[in-house]
């Protein structure tokens, strides 16, 4: 393994353990804490998400770099294409949406707020696009390692 493919696959696995754990973990299980309130919980997830997308576009750069620098197996440059489109996919078409919605909901007065509102589509597309991007980072992350 080159220094090149080692850094990337550090890169890999970093990325992949933020999203396992903010995306999978932390983001479901705030709203089960006691006293969290939809309004609450979005507005700690507003921040939260922001600062892990600052975090993943850091690490996707030095992904591609480190990739550039030495190219591996076509999987693995394959596989980490995938997540960094999916990140770019939610950074740029979905999050707007996301946004507007969270704007929305931190605007209503705290009664109407959690009263029959479900989950924005946009929400759905963000999650579907997360695991496609778990998957890219894994097999990008074994391809590496191979």
């Amino acid at each position: 393994m080159t220094g090149a493919h080692a850094v990337a696959a550090a890169v890999v696995f970093v990325w992949l353990g933020m999203v396992l754990a903010i995306s999978f973990l932390e983001a479901p299980l705030k709203f089960r804490a006691p006293g969290v309130t939809l309004q609450l919980g979005l507005g700690i997830g507003r921040l939260v998400f922001r600062a892990l997308n600052a975090v993943e576009a850091a690490l996707a750069i030095a992904l591609v770099v480190a990739l550039i620098v030495d190219p591996p197996a076509a999987t693995a440059v394959i596989a980490a294409a995938v997540a960094v489109v999916m990140l770019a996919a939610q950074l740029g078409l979905v999050r707007p949406a996301l946004n507007r919605r969270t704007r929305q909901v931190l605007a209503a007065p705290p009664e109407q707020v959690g009263s029959g509102q479900r989950r924005s589509r946009a929400h759905y597309v963000y999650v579907a696009l997360e695991v496609v991007k778990v998957i890219g980072l894994l097999v990008a992350g074994i391809a590496l390692l191979a």
